[in-house]
């Protein structure tokens, strides 16, 4: 029953905290003490932990009632227990809204019968917490759409320019990068040729409109920034790497020149997220975390910034190593990158700086960075060891091969292979003290209790083995549903094996790029082919469930199911952008083309959030521009 009752007693919206309603329980049932429990939807098999007692009312008139504070993120369930009697007395879900006023009424059924009733009652209307997000969204779309109309109209008369001269003079234009300014060169055949191609009575509206799509994509694009950005895992420019001279005429001429902007738009898009989660993501829950189980918009971030990784070091080091550079001198460069990224990672970017001075004996050994630099490292030098330089002519010669850029890499894919068969052996028949071999849970109150301290199973323990719970993160994500009390790390060494598989899918898709340059077709055709493929796996593995299936979509334990679903979004986006930007260029990638706080401030709503964050990307988005633009990065 759902109505309104608005002579009860209300607390402000204000009183509240973000993602929370008021809930006032009513008991009306004579002699009976009332305990109130209640667990989230979103916690699987987990325990009821009690919110409030309502004791009987001390007169047989009025109701006792008492008034408690309930989350508003997800579905609840409440479960009324008779504490005296020790019985069920009823259980209900129901979806609170934010700042949302309710009252359950407990009491004998109206109708005569001796069962009791709890109906949900509405006393103030929720807020619509979406909102922001949806206004935000609104307002983005619109400044995208206005700005590529402006440069359209900004563009228009650099096109009357060029088709005047092309039409009525016969001439050429020269475009430059920096100015975008048409200047005529009169070449008496190209005006003979242009004149004798059209017929009597062509107008200049021919011309125009057969060059619209190549305006289209010329209009909003500076080829000039291919050579301002050159990111550390992208694609490398004519200076040698290693010893910053020019590279010989002789390796210019078999290398393009021509930076793939997919691969660094994507990354933008990832980094982009990265920023706007790590701010906070306006406090809403699916811009955080997961818990457990399942996927949020957080989740997304790493992993696929992982699998852009392995893309570009592929396309990287071929280049290098097409141009003559030698594996000796990589592999030093490799391995120092490698340890740079674990000390940074270590020294500077710890979280325990937060708990005070930075202690040996508290120093969080896994992280972001450290498990970037192990991926890295193996990856690379796994293509290292079995790459050989591609000529120019591989393409040509053996692009008919449906498996070549499969094949060709069978030895990096059994060392792949055998990597997952340790994960797996290890996760599901290490034995582990006091927990159930293959347990891959979060501990605490989740699978009703039985296991509080096994949160993650043998990927916690090896952790705890090897580092020890003080060096591992203390905080995770689990502790917020789950309640876990042990240290937990999502970086551990465990995880690490699949962020290792990971990038080597985001060499397969480098391998895709490289091995079929020039034929749209192909690319598009294999995208589709590893999209599909981790699709059905991730599918297999799940049982199209968030929890149910064999092995659970989960960022916590980086689970292989984690790293099909996330590769497979991977290959549809490149099956999106390659052909939008690199092929048709329809878009430039701009402004997630450019490579890649705390502000102060926060907000008790997620409106205010929301907005503060949103303003902090814009921000970076605009001084990382013009950055590019003053060729700083």
């Amino acid at each position: 029953m759902y109505s309104f009752l608005p002579d009860l007693d209300k607390k402000k919206p204000r009183e509240l905290k973000m993602d929370q309603a008021l809930l006032l329980i009513h008991n009306e049932l004579p002699g009976t003490h009332l305990a109130v429990y209640w667990k989230s939807e979103r916690c699987y098999h987990c325990l009821f932990e009690l919110l409030v007692n309502v004791p009987q009312s001390e007169k047989p008139g009025p109701a006792s009632i008492a008034a408690v504070p309930i989350s508003s993120q997800h579905g609840s369930v409440l479960q009324l227990n008779d504490s005296r009697a020790e019985k069920e007395v009823c259980r209900l879900e129901y979806r609170f809204g934010e700042f949302g006023n309710y009252s359950v009424l407990v009491r004998r059924n109206l109708n005569g019968s001796s069962g009791i009733a709890c109906d949900v009652v509405i006393n103030e209307n929720p807020v619509d917490s979406n909102l922001p997000v949806t206004v935000a969204f609104l307002i983005g779309l619109s400044l995208i759409i206005a700005v590529c109309l402006l440069r359209l109209l900004l563009s228009l008369p650099c096109l009357l320019v060029r088709q005047y001269y092309r039409v009525t003079k016969g001439g050429t234009y020269a475009e430059t990068s920096s100015t975008h300014w048409f200047t005529p060169h009169m070449a008496a055949t190209d005006g003979a040729e242009l004149m004798q191609s059209q017929e009597p009575g062509a107008s200049l509206a021919s011309p125009i409109l057969d060059d619209f799509n190549d305006w289209i994509s010329k209009a909003m694009s500076s080829r000039e920034t291919d050579r301002l950005i050159n990111s550390e895992l992208g694609s490398p420019s004519r200076v040698d790497p290693l010893s910053g001279d020019p590279q010989p005429e002789a390796w210019r001429l078999s290398m393009s020149n021509y930076r793939l902007r997919c691969v660094d738009t994507f990354r933008g898009i990832a980094l982009v997220l990265m920023i706007f989660v790590n701010y906070g993501g306006g406090k809403y829950w699916y811009f955080k975390h997961s818990s457990w189980n399942g996927l949020t918009v957080a989740d997304l971030v790493f992993p696929w910034f992982v699998f852009i990784m392995g893309t570009s070091v592929f396309l990287s080091m071929t280049s290098m190593l097409h141009r003559g550079c030698s594996k000796f001198r990589l592999l030093g460069k490799i391995t120092w990158r490698s340890f740079l990224l674990i000390m940074i990672g270590i020294v500077i970017v710890n979280p325990n700086y937060c708990l005070g001075p930075l202690s040996w004996d508290e120093l969080r050994i896994p992280g972001v960075l450290q498990r970037l630099g192990v991926t890295y490292f193996v990856v690379a030098v796994l293509e290292l060891l079995f790459a050989k330089p591609v000529p120019e002519a591989w393409v040509l010669e053996r692009s008919c091969i449906c498996l070549g850029d499969v094949t060709s890499s069978w030895p990096q894919w059994l060392v792949i292979l055998l990597l997952e068969s340790i994960w797996v052996g290890l996760s599901f028949w290490l034995p582990v003290p006091g927990c159930p071999t293959g347990y891959l849970g979060p501990g605490g109150i989740g699978d009703w209790g039985r296991y509080p301290n096994c949160t993650g199973g043998a990927a916690g323990y090896i952790d705890h083995l090897l580092l020890g719970s003080e060096h591992l993160y203390q905080h995770p994500s689990s502790t917020v549903l789950y309640h876990t009390k042990v240290a937990y790390d999502p970086e551990g060494i465990l995880g690490t094996i699949n962020s290792i598989v990971m990038a080597f899918l985001g060499v397969q898709a480098g391998k895709i790029l490289l091995y079929y340059k020039g034929k749209t077709k192909d690319i598009l055709i294999r995208f589709t082919a590893w999209c599909c493929i981790l699709g059905l796996i991730s599918v297999a593995l799940t049982k199209s469930s968030e929890n149910e299936g064999l092995i659970p979509i989960n960022k916590n334990l980086w689970s292989i199911s984690y790293v099909t679903t996330l590769s497979s979004f991977a290959f549809f986006i490149l099956l999106v952008l390659y052909p939008v930007v690199d092929t048709r260029g329809l878009w430039t990638g701009a402004p997630f083309f450019y490579p890649e706080r705390r502000f102060f401030g926060k907000s008790d709503s997620h409106r205010g959030n929301l907005s503060l964050e949103t303003h902090l990307v814009s921000l970076w988005e605009v001084f990382k521009q013009l950055l590019c633009k003053k060729s700083f990065i």
